[in-house]
């Protein structure tokens, strides 16, 4: 069986950020909030970027260009390099993610695995 990946719509991707957000109940098990996937699927589906790479991403990653920032990676699928500006209230918010977790510049934001991120998305 090929399964094919498919773009979102708006609606459904806000619907599965506010019940990652809030927690949820399904067969009878309680899902907390998880606010680590919510960042990176924020992080995904506004960059473009596979869930690979967003793991792998530091602070250090975003470079200050002037008044903007911008992300220089190597995506871990393709092994090419691709650099781009990032919008300010992403960055913005990716700033307050980490502060407020007390991630150091030079760590991983997001000491998880792709199936971890996968496991919860099921």
């Amino acid at each position: 069986m090929n399964k094919r990946t498919r773009a979102i719509d708006t609606d459904t991707y806000k619907l599965i950020i506010a019940t990652m957000k809030t927690g949820f109940e399904y067969d009878g098990v309680v899902y907390k909030p998880n606010e680590r996937i919510v960042t990176v699927l924020v992080l995904e589906y506004n960059l473009g970027l596979r869930v690979g790479d967003i793991l792998n991403l530091t602070m250090e990653s975003f470079v200050k260009d002037g008044s903007r920032y911008r992300l220089d990676i190597h995506e871990q699928k393709t092994g090419k390099y691709r650099n781009f500006t990032v919008p300010v209230d992403i960055y913005s918010y990716i700033r307050d993610y980490a502060y407020e977790n007390g991630i150091h510049l030079r760590a991983r934001m997001f000491p998880i695995t792709e199936r971890a991120v996968l496991k919860h998305l099921k």
